[in-house]
C-alpha cells in the first residue's frame, strides 16, 4: 500500500514593522524600550523626590509654603512670562510619564509573546509560568497593581488638591489651606499612605531595575544598587507619610498658625513689609 505524503503549505510570511527613522528607530527594539524606560523612570524618580523635599516648607508655616509656590511659578520670568518654564517642566513630566508607561506596557506585551512561543516550543507551559513566578521577587511581582495605584493616584492627588473637586473650601494658590482641608480627612489620609507605600515599592524596584536596563549590572555593584533602591524609597516614603500623619496629629493645622492664614498671611505679611 502506498504511503501518502502530505505537502505542508509555506509558512505565512510575517510583515516587518516598518523601521522609522534614527533615533525613532530605537524604540522599536526592546533595548531601547528598556533605555526608555530608564531614562524616563530617572526624569519622574527627580520630580518625586524635589516635590517631596519641596512640600516639607508646609513644616515652616502658610508663609513659607505660598512664597515656595510662587518661586515656581515665577522661574525663569527673566527670559520668559510667568509660568511659562513651570509649565514647560510639566509637560516633560507628562512626556516621561506617558513613554514610561507604553515603554513598560509594551515590553510586558514583548515579553509574554517570546514566554508564549518558549512554551508552545517546549511543550510545558505550566512548568515554566511556575519558574517565572518563583525567580520574580516580591517587588517585581507587584509592580502590575503599583503602577495602576500610583497612576489613580495622581489623578486623585491633581484633582483634589490642583484643581479643587472634592472641597468648597479650596482656595486656587492656597497649598497650605488646600493640603489641611484635605489630609484632615481621614479618608483621604488613607488614601495617600496606601498610594505612598505603593510608590515606594514601584520606586525600590523601578530604581534596582534600572541600572540593568542602562547596563550596569555587577555582583561587585549589586549590594551598592540595592542599598540606593532601598534608600531612595524609604527617604521618599517617610517624606510623603509625614505629611498626613503632621496634619492627623496637629502638627501642620490651620489652628496653630498666627491668623490670618494660608494665602491671606502671604498678603498680610508683603504689606507689612512694604
Amino acid at each position: 500500500m502506498a504511503q501518502t505524503t502530505i505537502r505542508k503549505g509555506p509558512e505565512p510570511i510575517r510583515k516587518k514593522p516598518k523601521e522609522l527613522p534614527f533615533p525613532l528607530n530605537l524604540y522599536q527594539s526592546a533595548i531601547g524600550r528598556k533605555w526608555v524606560m530608564a531614562v524616563s523612570g530617572v526624569v519622574l524618580l527627580g520630580f518625586v523626590l524635589t516635590h517631596m523635599i519641596g512640600n516639607l516648607h508646609l513644616y515652616e508655616g502658610p508663609l513659607e509654603i505660598h512664597e515656595y509656590a510662587e518661586t515656581l511659578r515665577n522661574l525663569g520670568t527673566d527670559i520668559v512670562p510667568r509660568t511659562w518654564l513651570l509649565w514647560g517642566v510639566r509637560l516633560l513630566l507628562i512626556a516621561a510619564f506617558v513613554v514610561h508607561i507604553h515603554s513598560a506596557y509594551t515590553l510586558k506585551e514583548m515579553g509574554r509573546k517570546a514566554n508564549t512561543r518558549s512554551n508552545f516550543t517546549d511543550g510545558n507551559k505550566k512548568y515554566a509560568s511556575s519558574q517565572d513566578f518563583i525567580a520574580a521577587n516580591y517587588a517585581s511581582r507587584t509592580m502590575r497593581w503599583t503602577g495602576p495605584i500610583i497612576l489613580l493616584y495622581l489623578f486623585f492627588h491633581l484633582a483634589d488638591l490642583t484643581w479643587g473637586w472634592f472641597s468648597k473650601d479650596w482656595v486656587l494658590g492656597d497649598p497650605y489651606n488646600n493640603v489641611v482641608l484635605s489630609l484632615g480627612n481621614i479618608g483621604v489620609a488613607v488614601i495617600y499612605v496606601v498610594a505612598n507605600i505603593a510608590l515606594a515599592i514601584h520606586i525600590y524596584h523601578g530604581t534596582w531595575s534600572l541600572f540593568q536596563s542602562l547596563g550596569i549590572n555587577s555582583p561587585k555593584i549589586n549590594k551598592s544598587r540595592r542599598s540606593i533602591a532601598k534608600g531612595l524609597a524609604g527617604l521618599i516614603l517617610i517624606g510623603n507619610l509625614s505629611f498626613p500623619i503632621a496634619v492627623t496629629v496637629g502638627l501642620i493645622d490651620q489652628d496653630n498658625c498666627e491668623a490670618p492664614c494660608g494665602i491671606t498671611a502671604y498678603e498680610a505679611e508683603k504689606e507689612a513689609k512694604e
